[in-house]
């Protein structure tokens, strides 16, 4: 079974930065698109970033400028380098990835089980 573990949640100050890890682990044959998204308490959850496989990147706007998504492909790791923050940045951070688990096999959406960022102002 394929996981995603999410890494590098925490208590920062406004103003301040966190760097968030996702690592993919078990049966892969191929990673398409990866991303970020993010839910608060009371919203809906919403798209941070995402990157392809190519590097291709898409950004929400309220993001756009201060947050630099990145992967390893090597490495099956998606990154999310977050200066700037805000305290409305505060949310549960979700990694999603579409995999690709045969050669010859469907591309499925998973999910991690979610980091918390916390943003003091």
């Amino acid at each position: 079974q394929v996981q995603l573990v999410e890494s590098g949640g925490g208590l920062v100050q406004a103003g301040g930065s966190l760097r968030l890890s996702c690592a993919a682990s078990g049966s892969i044959f191929s990673i398409n698109h990866m991303g970020w998204y993010r839910q608060a308490p009371g919203n809906q959850r919403e798209l941070v970033a995402a990157v392809t496989s190519g590097g291709t990147t898409n950004y929400s706007d309220s993001v756009k400028g201060r947050f630099t998504i990145s992967r390893d492909n090597a490495k099956n790791t998606v990154y999310l380098q977050m200066n700037s923050l805000k305290p409305e940045d505060t949310a549960v951070y979700y990694c999603n990835a579409e995999i690709q688990k045969l050669v010859l096999g469907r591309r499925y959406t998973y999910w991690g089980q979610g980091t918390q960022v916390t943003v003091s102002s």
